[in-house]
């Protein structure tokens, strides 16, 4: 018979997953506390926009592997239970706030009479998990015999069905071969195409998850570093990147010098890290993620200040075309966007502010209601004394820059992300401006 499975909390990780879990073959309900979120998924009607998920979550819906409920007690009856709501950064200070994991949890414990594994996938700091363990074994009435296991998630916005049902790795933080081996039982289909397996104590699971984002934070930070000095000297960091890229000990991905990180991962885990590591009394490990922080922060200014540079000094009363609001491509998640950032940033200095993009102009404009929102790229730069291209989707890739010359009122462009073709925008007769480029 096949496992059933229930996630708690129906987000951004926890739709994907649920999905994902219905799609290996498992009989899957979905629990969350907001009753719209569930009734808007009850539909087919997903969170989020993620490349497929749309399919996945309509096809399992009909053939009845998946539903979605609030009711936690529906839960009851499964053999793994899988953690997956938000840990957000805390108002009061850097370290994330739990206290959705631990209701979760809270929640959950009561009705877990029988043998079974509770896994978390949240981002979270050192320690939970073991914390958790106790709590769970404290309020489940099938006590010991309710386990908890960590294991991680790893998914790329954008990417995260086909992450969830081929990732590059599975981690398993565990601490009995018994919950080991009701993973791999989980993973059975995705283990068998060949994902490596890394089994681990609860600790380090909880740590693999931070560290990684730490190193890629570090690794788009040192970039723009790098694009700082490129900027004085007149170097171009593209071929830079392009060159230290082919030593393998450094790779090429992540060295695309630009706007910075945004979304609701990066920033607020490398903050949540430093926390962490503040409480255990190691902060001077981490100290370093400061400046990783600044240094993204910084590229946003820069960008502003560009448009200034580019319009004779002042913003105010011009007009400022943003192609680009959500954080990152093929995503409509504009939490902690610098594409919004930027375009705030400018509204509030006087600019006239006209955004555009493909998939994230409502939740846009629930956060930035005074700025103006076009239907198309044309018609953002309509009469723009500047186009930022500040969010690479491929439609931005590949505007035809004469087209565009036609309506905007200077042919001046800021490419905060540095992946149009230059070349191409200033033989169509645009001044063009990138980031650590000539």
């Amino acid at each position: 018979m096949p496992l059933r499975i229930s996630v708690i909390g129906t987000g951004y990780l926890g739709a994907v997953h649920a999905v994902g879990m219905a799609e290996l073959g498992y009989s899957v309900v979905g629990v969350d506390v907001d009753d719209q979120k569930v009734a808007a998924l009850s539909r087919g009607e997903a969170p989020i926009y993620e490349p497929g998920l749309d399919e996945l979550l309509s096809k399992h819906l009909a053939s009845g592997k998946v539903r979605f409920t609030t009711d936690i007690e529906a839960a009851a009856d499964a053999d793994v239970h899988f953690i997956c709501v938000g840990t957000p950064q805390r108002h009061d200070g850097l370290a994330a706030d739990m206290s959705y994991v631990d209701a979760a949890v809270d929640a959950l414990a009561p009705h877990l009479a029988r043998a079974c594994l509770v896994v978390g996938k949240s981002t979270v700091p050192v320690g939970t998990a073991e914390r958790l363990a106790e709590r769970l074994v404290k309020l489940a009435p099938a006590g010991s015999d309710a386990e908890l296991a960590w294991n991680p998630e790893f998914l790329r916005e954008g990417f995260a069905v086909e992450d969830t049902l081929h990732p590059d790795r599975l981690v398993f933080g565990v601490t009995s071969e018994a919950a080991e081996q009701r993973l791999r039982e989980v993973y059975a289909a995705t283990i068998a195409d060949g994902t490596p397996v890394v089994v681990a104590d609860l600790a380090t699971a909880e740590l693999v998850k931070s560290a990684a984002n730490a190193f890629l934070a570090t690794k788009i930070s040192f970039i723009n570093a790098i694009a700082e000095i490129a900027e004085i000297t007149g170097a171009d960091v593209t071929k830079l990147a392009d060159a230290i890229g082919h030593d393998a000990r450094i790779g090429r991905k992540f060295l695309n010098a630009g706007l910075g990180f945004g979304g609701g991962c990066l920033p607020k885990d490398i903050r949540s890290f430093m926390a962490s590591a503040g409480e255990l009394g190691a902060a001077h490990a981490l100290t370093f993620l400061g400046e990783v922080d600044a240094i993204n922060l910084r590229r946003r200014e820069r960008v502003a200040e560009l448009a200034r540079e580019v319009v004779g000094g002042s913003i105010a009363e011009r007009r400022v075309a943003v192609l680009g609001a959500a954080f990152k491509p093929n995503s409509d998640d504009v939490r902690d966007s610098p594409a919004l950032a930027v375009a705030g940033q400018l509204h509030l200095e006087g600019a006239h502010v006209a955004v555009y993009d493909p998939r994230a102009m409502a939740n846009a404009e629930r956060i930035y209601p005074t700025l103006e929102y076009a239907e198309s790229a044309v018609d953002a730069c309509r009469g723009a004394d500047v186009v930022l291209h500040l969010t690479e989707w491929q439609e931005f890739r590949v505007i035809d820059p004469v087209e565009l010359r036609g309506v905007v009122e200077r042919p001046v462009v800021v490419d905060g992300r540095n992946c149009l073709d230059a070349d191409a925008w200033r033989a169509a007769g645009w001044t063009y401006r990138g980031l650590g480029r000539p």
